[in-house]
């Protein structure tokens, strides 16, 4: 079965930095897209980060300057690297892999890590 594992959240004061890291394991043949998403109480899951192979990543427009995606291919792991980070960054940081799995069946499917808790506070 294809799992995600989130970590490297926590709790961090206005201006710190965090990395989060997300690896994909499992029956994977090929990984199309790999995201960073986002939820705040009482928000909407918003998009932070995207990666396509072979085009520039995407930012919501509020983190670009300070959030920064990369994707290492071999190991199947996405990071998110968190700058300047603010209050309003506080929120729930769900990685999404669109990847075609092997087992049991194969087919392109669209996968969420478990959730990683991301709080900015003094």
């Amino acid at each position: 079965q294809v799992q995600l594992v989130e970590s490297g959240g926590g709790l961090v004061q206005p201006g710190g930095s965090l990395r989060l890291s997300c690896t994909a394991s499992g029956p994977i043949s090929m990984i199309y897209n790999m995201a960073w998403y986002r939820q705040a109480p009482g928000n909407e899951r918003e998009l932070v980060a995207g990666w396509q192979g072979g085009t520039e990543p995407v930012y919501l427009e509020s983190v670009k300057g300070r959030f920064s995606i990369s994707v290492d291919m071999v190991k199947n792991t996405v990071h998110l690297r968190m700058n300047s980070l603010k209050p309003e960054d506080t929120a729930i940081y769900y990685c999404n892999v669109d990847l075609l799995q092997t087992a049991p069946t194969k087919e392109r499917r669209i996968y969420w890590g478990q959730g990683t808790q991301v709080t900015v506070s003094s």
